[in-house]
């Protein structure tokens, strides 16, 4: 006979308990904050559990998304680290065996000290790629042996500054050009920056002659450096390169001049557009401390303070523009090199969302932008900012990008292709790819700590079952690390498809800064899975591949694009000889009964040809220890000579030529081994 059901009214447990109760396992008042919180002190982090949301069917009548304050997840309250409080169990609750709830993954990447183009040593955090590229090589090299890719390098990657004497009182470029180019410029920065300072640039942008006053001077600057972004994305010819560094310099040199005396508004959207430029042209540190720049005269005007209020109207509506495009770009960049960023102590108590007088297709992606940007901040700082990755803080974290994805409105989600001006279509184009491509990264930040201890644990399998000797059981995976290293896989083959879909349309610039960096960190998440994975994924396989296609069109005439590009290929050489070698070692172990007894490749007098050194089929030949020399590629045009990319005749010589040693040690250790 069936239990008669019980009303809601009469139940003796809570329908919803907090997130601290549920993990400890004890009963829940459900109301929040519940009295256990209340008790301990905590009541302002008690959050009511809620699993993650379901697969929606796909309908024809989309359901009107909700907005940011409606979200199910409080995407304004911080991620707390656990404490010793929250983590002791109670003596009369019984505990599980080993918190199989929460467990949780060591951070194998670790921060670094690189050397800028002085010498100097120059910070990069745990949570940039370029930490987790140190970390794919040596596990690269535990596995076979040195290579091209294993080789190390201390030198961050920047070119040098171009100080040419230059006659500013002569335009290079007259209005239609300088036009075309500020409209390229708002493509470039669609979905990242909206420093509504449209009609000033019109007026500006027309009038002709030298600027007299201060006023005068600084939009006269903004111009410059929008036309100088805006030629940045722009194929290189002679005139185009001119141009661009014409107005850098003049933009750069007006913004030094007296603007540091007295801040305004102008002076903060300088400083953000001088660390955008810095961006495409490879100078990464020096995009970093104009964003601190621009941050300190944010203070200064009070433009934290989305309460400060004001008379006019149209302040009222670019106060908050101004702000929400510096925090999503200094937040960006800090997290991409993995530095504190300037804003982020600003945002501890003001993280609800700045008002705006209207709500248009380009405000609509930067308010999109900027609540990613603050859950960014947090992923950085509650997830790395800590000894471990804690799965639940992972889990949570997640929660609130999903949730933050529910309140997307349906602009960013579709095309405008076929329906606006192409000029249009491209900017709103390319910025939801901008946002789209944010929460990929977002959450390969939030997932790859565990994608590491997932595939260092497979590597061990693999190892150890083809191992002759082996005679211990090789170690089992947490299901939920490998839950969450599925995530960050498939976010990074999302990220990368989504890119190719823009790239195939022919609508993506020649020159986009940030959007190779998240190339670049979707590219190593991939590479590592194909490296650690037996079998092969066509998807995969093809995600990386366009990476490569992308990171080869933006090599034209980016240094930092190239260097990428270089990377991705050695890592896919790599990836080659390790399904090379473990098809070797499976079918020695099957073929126990038999053996080659014959092969030119074994006779020293016959040379051999390269379609048979490299015998596994692929746009990249394999790099094996018997051929040191890594002096020919494939690429779209053939066989070519590797060079690092010329700029201004200087070579980069960022790696160098010399292998490091390869040491035969496990690649776990003893402790995550049993």
């Amino acid at each position: 006979m069936a239990r008669p059901k019980v009303h809601p009214e009469n139940r003796l447990r809570a329908n919803t308990a907090c997130t601290a109760c549920r993990k400890s396992k004890k009963r829940c008042s459900g109301v929040f904050p519940c009295s256990n919180c209340l008790h301990k002190g905590r009541g302002g982090s008690c959050i009511p559990f809620r699993s993650l949301p379901g697969l929606r069917s796909r309908t024809a009548s989309r359901p009107a998304a909700p907005t940011w304050s409606e979200s199910g997840i409080d995407l304004e309250s911080p991620v707390r680290p656990q404490t010793h409080e929250e983590t002791t169990p109670d003596p009369g609750v019984a505990s599980p065996e080993a918190e199989p709830h929460s467990p949780e993954a060591p951070h194998r990447t670790h921060p670094r000290m690189l050397r800028n183009l002085q010498g100097d040593r120059v910070y990069v955090g745990k949570a940039a790629s370029l930490s987790f590229l140190q970390l794919l090589r040596d596990t690269v090299t535990q596995h076979i042996g040195p290579s091209q890719f294993s080789q190390r390098s201390e030198d961050m990657l920047e070119t040098e500054a171009h100080h040419d004497l230059l006659n500013f009182s002569i335009e290079r470029c007259n209005v239609d050009e300088k036009r075309h180019f500020i409209q390229s410029y708002e493509a470039a920065t669609s979905g990242f920056l909206n420093l509504a300072c449209k009609d000033n640039i019109l007026t500006s942008s027309s009038s002709s002659g030298d600027p007299k006053s201060d006023r005068e001077k600084t939009r006269t600057a903004i111009v410059d450096l929008m036309v100088a972004i805006g030629a940045q994305t722009q194929a290189n010819n002679p005139e185009t390169l001119q141009a661009e560094r014409f107005y850098a310099a003049r933009g750069q040199q007006r913004a030094f001049a007296n603007f540091l005396e007295d801040p305004s508004m102008d002076v903060v959207r300088i400083f953000i557009l001088l660390s955008f430029y810095m961006l495409g042209a490879c100078r990464r540190n020096a995009a970093f401390m104009y964003l601190g720049v621009a941050s300190r005269a944010a203070v200064a005007l009070g433009l934290h303070e989305h309460t400060s209020g004001s008379t006019s109207r149209d302040d009222n509506d670019q106060r908050p523009k101004l702000w929400m495009s510096l925090c999503v770009l200094d937040l960006l960049v800090s997290a991409i090199l993995g530095r504190p960023s300037a804003t982020s102590p600003l945002l501890s108590g003001h993280r609800e969302e700045p008002m705006l007088v209207e709500a248009t297709q380009t405000e609509s992606g930067l308010a999109a932008s900027y609540h990613l940007s603050l859950i960014l901040d947090e992923i950085v700082t509650s997830l790395y900012g800590e000894k471990t990755a804690s799965a639940e803080t992972a889990d949570l974290l997640l929660r609130k990008l999903n949730s933050w994805s529910e309140c997307l409105p349906y602009s960013l989600r579709t095309s405008s292709l076929g329906r606006e001006s192409e000029r249009i279509a491209q900017r709103h184009t390319l910025g939801n790819m901008h946002v789209a491509c944010s929460y990929h990264f977002a959450v390969i930040l939030v997932t790859r700590p565990f994608l590491i201890s997932a595939l260092s644990v497979r590597l061990a399998q693999t190892h150890q079952n083809l191992s002759a000797n082996g005679s211990r059981d090789p170690p089992d995976e947490d299901p939920a690390h490998s839950r969450l290293a599925a995530a960050c896989i498939d976010s990074a083959v999302y990220m990368l498809q989504t890119c190719i879909e823009v790239y195939d349309s022919g609508l993506m610039l020649r020159n986009m800064c940030i959007l190779k960096a998240f190339i670049f960190a979707a590219a190593l998440v991939i590479g590592f899975s194909m490296f650690a994975h037996r079998d092969i994924d066509t998807e995969i396989d093809e995600a990386f591949r366009g990476a490569m296609t992308i990171l080869r069109m933006l090599a034209s005439q980016s240094a930092q694009a190239a260097h990428y590009l270089d990377i991705t290929i050695m890592l896919e050489a790599a990836v080659n000889q390790q399904r090379q070698r473990l098809a070797a070692q499976a079918r020695q172990r099957r073929s126990q009964y038999v053996s080659r007894i014959f092969s030119l490749s074994d006779d020293p007098e016959i040379p051999r040809r390269q379609s048979e050194v490299h015998e596994q089929a692929g746009d990249t030949p394999l790099l094996t220890q018997s051929i040191p020399s890594y002096s020919w590629l494939q690429s779209d045009d053939g066989i070519s000579t590797v060079t690092p990319p010329a700029i201004d005749g200087a070579l980069f010589d960022w790696e160098g030529m010399d292998l490091p040693l390869w040491d035969s040690f496990p690649f776990l250790t003893e402790s995550a081994a049993i």
